[in-house]
């Protein structure tokens, strides 16, 4: 399942092309009730994208449906927001996970530190106030997001990836 994916579709996706059939909630979707609607022939656990966007109620479904169906459930999405607050989604994932894992990919802030905070970038300048839920494929927008360490994060800098790349050697 998955809750605002950029596409607005019954979709997961991804900036690299990648996509996959999901069921589109919002945020009056039961889930305890939609996956206790299917066969339960046909579900051997749960995938939740965008989990960052559900609300407290369905994360709380999300441990039902673990404790009293007995199904794994997999929750993937951003812990913060672009002012780097804790989506109250990602809140309560926190709160009442079995386990969490951060994804084995190491995402890089331009200085080659791990990044792990969210900027957004308007018109190339990062900004720290707007809603905060802004869904779509922004990656050639005037919105855009860039992965930065808490350092520059805090300092406000970010660098275009022309920049980026200039900055890395190639050494073979």
């Amino acid at each position: 399942m998955t809750n605002r994916d950029r596409s607005g579709q019954s979709l997961v996706t991804s900036r690299i092309g990648l996509v996959a059939d999901a069921v589109l909630i919002d945020d009056d979707t039961d889930v305890f009730a939609l996956v206790e609607g299917f066969p339960s022939s046909r579900i051997d656990y749960v995938v939740c994208d965008e989990a960052q966007f559900m609300s407290v109620t369905q994360v709380d479904h999300l441990a039902r449906i673990v404790d009293e169906s007995g199904l794994d459930v997999f929750a993937y999405g951003l812990l913060t927001d672009f002012r780097s607050k804790l989506f109250d989604g990602a809140a309560r994932l926190v709160e009442v996970a079995d386990e969490m894992h951060r994804l084995q990919a190491v995402v890089l802030c331009w200085c080659g530190r791990t990044a792990f905070m969210n900027a957004r970038i308007v018109d190339g300048v990062m900004v720290r106030t707007g809603d905060v839920v802004a869904v779509g494929d922004t990656a050639d927008g005037p919105m855009q997001y860039r992965a930065l360490c808490r350092r520059h994060f805090v300092a406000g800098r970010e660098v275009s990836r022309a920049r980026l790349w200039a900055r890395i050697p190639c050494v073979l």
